[in-house]
């Protein structure tokens, strides 16, 4: 009887190493290095850098540009850099291209990555070009091209390591817009959305390309928005918007743990969700505004509910970012920016202007509106306090959308043809 006893005790201190070891595997997977930004928005989809040390203020013409790349081509396409190297992607003569540039700004690389996205509709002409950011992870740069090709590019080459066509394998039709997701890795796993008959959302083998499962519970069409993650009720989710819900997937199998209706106009949900502490936000234009949802638990199931709805910041594309219990991001059009109360949508403060993108660091914000104009802005609820500001110079035509990223004393900003380098490191 002893003997059995002290089995017993020893499967269930085998069994809490494990969870214990898998705990950390999922903490260590979501750490960011120093003077990194991996993926769109960074490992942990936050969009607030680690970065500490710098300007709190810039000299009256903007910070010092450091080098400037040309010869992107068109294209939406934010930065990743890891790896010792800086990867971003563009349209060159209806064709998408990854590269590939060592921190001086030198090209190492160009790797054809599929026939970009075109289109025949008047309104949509201006919007042409890559979308998705490269995302890095352990030595492999993996880009999905705006028709659907997904590559693993070795970092120092180019060279295909493996390519999948996800319309194909998947039954997929091309989006309006073309495929504007940049895929989530966490461990062995990458995870992206063919929103096809045949699997809306994936999940593969990072390092073959072999699919380990497929969702087609989910509600909708490609929503445009990349995926988060979160645990929740003893579920790690992937949580993402489609063109007319938000919904919670178990990262295991696939399976579909909830969804909420949430469609705007046009039926293209952009911005992605925030999760923290069992609750979801998701903000959309078009008419959309703005939603809190509140994530409960009955036994295996998972049950959300709307906490609060608001027309406030109903943001396109630029993305919102939660600080210290506020979110903070712009309006569609020319509604400006905002601050809300994260609990009750409550408006702290807003500041007329257009609408743009944004990243947070070192206890402030870097604004871009979409004409070019980068401030730097007091992250606090209390008011908008901007502090300094600048003007993006152009690199090409149409509007600057393409996201800011801050990493390693840098600040990095991307319009159309060209991506420009400012050092913000402080003295």
């Amino acid at each position: 009887m002893a003997g059995v006893i002290k089995t017993k005790r020893s499967l269930i201190f085998v069994c809490f190493i494990g969870i214990f070891i898998f705990s950390f595997v999922g903490i260590l997977a979501l750490a960011q290095q120093k003077g990194e930004w991996p993926c769109f928005h960074g490992i942990d989809r936050t969009n607030k850098s680690k970065e500490t040390g710098l300007l709190k203020k810039w000299p009256e013409n903007g910070p010092e540009q450091l080098w400037t790349v040309s010869g992107l081509g068109k294209g939406y396409s934010s930065m990743s850099i890891a790896g010792g190297y800086l990867y971003t992607a563009g349209m060159i003569e209806k064709q998408t291209y990854v590269f590939a540039f060592d921190l001086s700004g030198k090209q190492v690389w160009k790797k054809q990555n599929g026939t970009s996205w075109q289109t025949t509709m008047s309104h949509a002409r201006a919007y042409t070009g890559s979308r998705s950011t490269p995302t890095y992870n352990d030595g492999i740069v993996y880009h999905l091209s705006d028709l659907g090709l997904l590559s693993a590019l070795n970092i120092k080459t180019g060279k295909e390591i493996w390519v999948l066509e996800l319309r194909q394998e998947f039954d997929a039709e091309i989006p309006e817009y073309g495929y504007s997701e940049s895929v989530f890795i966490e461990g062995e796993r990458l995870y992206c959305n063919p929103a096809g008959n045949k699997g809306f959302m994936i999940c593969l083998d990072k390092k073959s390309g072999d699919l380990i499962w497929a969702s087609t519970e989910i509600p909708g069409t490609v929503g445009f928005s990349s995926p988060v993650i979160g645990e929740f009720a003893g579920f790690r989710q992937l949580i993402n918007l489609s063109s007319n819900c938000v919904y919670g997937v178990d990262t295991k199998t696939g399976t579909l743990l909830w969804s909420v209706e949430y469609e705007n106009q046009r039926s293209n949900n952009c911005p992605d969700p925030i999760f923290h502490d069992g609750f979801v936000f998701a903000s959309s234009g078009y008419g959309r505004g703005s939603i809190l949802i509140k994530l409960t638990s009955s036994g295996d199931a998972v049950i959300p509910e709307t906490v609060w709805h608001t027309d406030l910041m109903d943001n396109l594309h630029g993305g919102v970012i939660l600080h210290d219990g506020y979110l903070y991001g712009s309006g569609h059009n020319e509604r400006g920016w905002f601050c809300l109360d994260f609990k009750t949508g409550k408006q702290m403060w807003k500041e007329r202007g257009g609408m743009g993108s944004l990243i947070y660091a070192d206890g402030m914000f870097y604004c871009l509106g979409e004409r070019g104009m980068m401030n730097l802005v007091k992250a606090t609820p209390e008011k908008y306090e901007a502090v300094s500001s600048f003007q993006v110079p152009n690199g090409g035509v149409g509007m600057h959308w393409a996201h800011p990223v801050v990493c390693g004393g840098r600040l990095y900003v991307r319009h159309e043809d060209k991506l420009f380098a400012y050092d913000i490191q402080g003295i």
